[in-house]
């Protein structure tokens, strides 16, 4: 089952643990290649890339490329939004860039979905993932493909964070108050704030107000990393 990935992918203790969990959950959605990429923005110099993947070896060389990522559609895409892109080959013509698509497709890069997270404090988390045949046809299918997609990007992107960022997160946990410990406990639970305000018998709105409260305390760009973030620290249970 795919729900499985997510939860296990959090509790990956390494490098080597990471990569096996985003390969294997990548090769369950139905495509053969991926690439899951921490970028740290710096306010001098040029940016952090830490990424995991499994390349193939010809294609090392150009896949690490910044003059072919500079012009690779979908990269370029990724970098300015977070909405999932679909690509294939028309993505590549479409922009006047075809021959790279041909150098790529030669090594299985023909169609793919990707997408990328942009995080406070000038982080970012690429996933993409890749097949050597067209996605499928069916609107529906790919749709859940996306779908899961964004899911298990959510969760990875926690662990990445952990695992691959070079600085030392801090010892401390935030202090959240007990009514922002209540939301994000109701959240966890699929309630909307709607439904959690009814539940602790305050408004919807001083209930989305206790979770974005929790949501900034934690370092975090929307409910569900929070969330997240809230388990593996021991907050929420």
């Amino acid at each position: 089952m795919l729900e499985s990935g997510f939860t296990s992918v959090l509790k990956t203790r390494n490098r080597d643990e990471f990569q096996s969990e985003v390969v294997n959950f990548t090769k369950r959605l139905g495509f053969e290649t991926v690439s899951a990429t921490v970028v740290i923005d710096h306010l001098l110099g040029e940016a952090e890339f830490i990424t995991v993947d499994n390349t193939p070896r010809g294609y090392r060389d150009i896949f690490e490329d910044p003059n072919k990522n500079r012009r690779d559609p979908v990269m370029q895409h990724c970098r300015r939004q977070s909405v999932p892109i679909i690509w294939d080959q028309s993505t590549y013509a479409e922009k006047g860039v075809g021959e790279l698509w041909e150098v790529q497709a030669r090594f299985g890069y023909c169609s793919g979905i990707a997408m990328a997270l942009h995080l406070p404090d000038g982080r970012h988390f690429f996933l993409g993932v890749d097949r050597d045949k067209p996605v499928p046809p069916d609107p529906a299918e790919v749709t859940r493909m996306v779908a899961d997609l964004q899911l298990f990007a959510v969760h990875a992107q926690d662990a990445a964070l952990r695992i691959l960022t070079p600085t030392p997160s801090s010892p401390h946990a935030p202090a959240l108050t007990p009514r922002e410990l209540e939301t994000l406990r109701w959240t966890m639970e699929g309630k909307t704030a709607w439904e959690v305000g009814n539940l602790l018998g305050i408004s919807e709105r001083t209930a989305a107000l206790h979770v974005n409260n929790a949501t900034h305390k934690l370092d975090c760009v929307n409910k569900h990393q929070a969330v997240l973030k809230a388990l593996r620290l021991g907050l929420i249970r």
